[in-house]
């Protein structure tokens, strides 16, 4: 009998029999998408007419009140003073306009809608554009809105707990959470560390913060990181606590989250399907010691420990 011959295949290979093979396929996967864990720890209030105006007290210290008065002395007289001008806040909008060729939601929406993951991927990069206006813009954002006495810098560099200690005592009235850039929270964890003072976790919205003192500390890669310095901000929320808070446009056409809408534009003589995304927001402090900042925070420095395991 002939030998067979080694260049000749005796079964079906891999190659081949994958062509009849059903793919496991999964969505469309974007790296620049976050957990946005700030969007989740403010309150968010509804501006009806885009505008929202923040009345303050003028002179509040000069309100006259009298205690432990006795005898027939005449009670002080007084009022509260309002200020005639105060900040108009206006909500701004992140837009991009998303454009699908009809061939391709057609023939290629299976097993994924071509359509429906077009719009939330877009979706996802403007809500990523959102966290960091919140942030970073020069207007409204939380960098550019601390007031000049709730500025303080790090003692050495590395942040550390006294100078996380120093913030809370600039927002002492119900601090909320700590926001700054991973890198940050690392650096800090170190140097408690090194201090052997591990700071606590605690479960928020299904994941692990550290915390110091209580309060989380939230990370968000919008803090801008540069030349390895970075910003660490300490905020109170909420319009009840006069802290900061967040605006969107209610009620808007094809509404599809505060704020965010998503409206059809039609189809183009060049088969192309359009689609309006857009998000109204901004956000608001109320008072001044609702936001501090500790600048000049160092997050490359890192400490060599003795193995105290040796004997």
């Amino acid at each position: 009998m002939a030998k067979a011959d080694q260049n000749i295949p005796q079964a079906l290979g891999d190659s081949a029999a994958r062509q009849l093979a059903n793919v496991t396929k999964t969505p469309p996967q974007m790296s620049s998408i976050t957990p946005r864990w700030l969007a989740h720890f403010l309150q968010w209030i509804p501006v009806e007419s885009g505008i929202y105006r923040v009345n303050k007290v003028k002179n509040p210290l000069g309100v006259e009140v009298a205690c432990d008065n006795q005898g027939e002395a005449d009670l002080p007289q007084t009022f509260v003073d309002y200020e005639e001008n105060p900040r108009e806040y206006y909500l701004h909008n992140c837009t991009t306009i998303l454009d699908v060729h009809t061939r391709a939601s057609d023939l290629y929406s299976a097993p994924f809608d071509q359509i429906k993951e077009q719009l939330r991927l877009t979706i996802e990069a403007i809500k990523e554009n959102q966290e960091s206006e919140i942030i970073n813009d020069s207007d409204y954002g939380l960098l550019n809105n601390v007031a000049a006495n709730q500025r303080i810098s790090t003692r050495s560099g590395a942040p550390t707990p006294d100078d996380l200690d120093e913030l809370i005592a600039k927002v002492w009235k119900e601090p909320a959470f700590f926001l700054t850039h991973p890198s940050a929270i690392a650096a800090f964890g170190r140097e408690c560390t090194r201090r052997g003072v591990p700071p606590p976790t605690v479960s928020l919205f299904g994941s692990q913060f550290l915390t110091w003192r209580g309060i989380p500390l939230i990370p968000s890669d919008k803090v801008p990181l540069e030349g390895h310095r970075t910003r660490i901000l300490l905020l109170r929320v909420g319009e009840k606590r006069q802290g900061v808070v967040g605006l969107y446009q209610p009620g808007l056409a094809g509404e599809q989250g505060p704020g965010l809408s998503v409206r059809y534009m039609g189809i183009s003589r060049n088969s192309i399907a359009s689609y309006l995304i857009s998000l109204y927001c901004s956000v608001a402090v109320l008072t001044d010691d609702a936001l501090a900042v500790l600048d000049n925070v160092q997050v490359n420095k890192y400490h060599a420990y003795a193995d105290t395991y040796q004997s």
